[in-house]
């Protein structure tokens, strides 16, 4: 196999990784969810704190996201791009979680996703992640209407 036909069977596997992701959040499944990070993850997410360090904190913040939509979560990814080299791969897209809390708030906002992927033990797994939305600089307020 060329460098170029290993970077595409990698690239294939990433996104297979991200799609059993995808389905663990519509399903509630938190260790398929978990399944798609490595341990000593690294993750700024659009929630505070500023950054959750490791699966344990990772896996609490999941359990609270599920525990907030009563019903079913539907989640999409667009416009995914995935750049591999060597052991390491980044790939990014936006991304939208799409629920109803329990006070019956529909939410549904597209943000920016960015995950940057290790092979570790022959597997790709996500060891930083960030999503984010656009802030307005002139209100200080996320900009949550903005659609890819």
């Amino acid at each position: 196999m060329t460098v170029e036909d290993n970077k595409k069977s990698d690239a294939a596997e990433i996104k297979r990784v991200i799609e059993r992701g995808v389905e663990g959040l519509r399903n509630k499944d938190i260790d398929e969810v978990m399944s798609m990070y490595a341990p000593d993850l690294v993750s700024f997410d659009i929630v505070p704190p500023l950054q959750y360090v490791g699966t344990d904190a990772y896996r609490k913040q999941w359990r609270e996201v599920f525990s907030s939509f009563p019903g079913p979560i539907n989640y999409e990814v667009v416009d995914l791009d995935i750049t591999v080299g060597g052991d390491v791969a980044f790939a990014h897209s936006f991304n939208r979680l799409s629920a109803t809390m329990h006070n019956g708030q529909k939410v549904g906002n597209w943000l920016r996703w960015t995950a940057c992927f290790r092979k570790i033990g022959g597997k790709w797994l996500i060891a930083h992640m960030q999503a984010s939305v656009p802030v307005d600089l002139a209100t200080g307020r996320a900009v949550l209407d903005l659609k890819p």
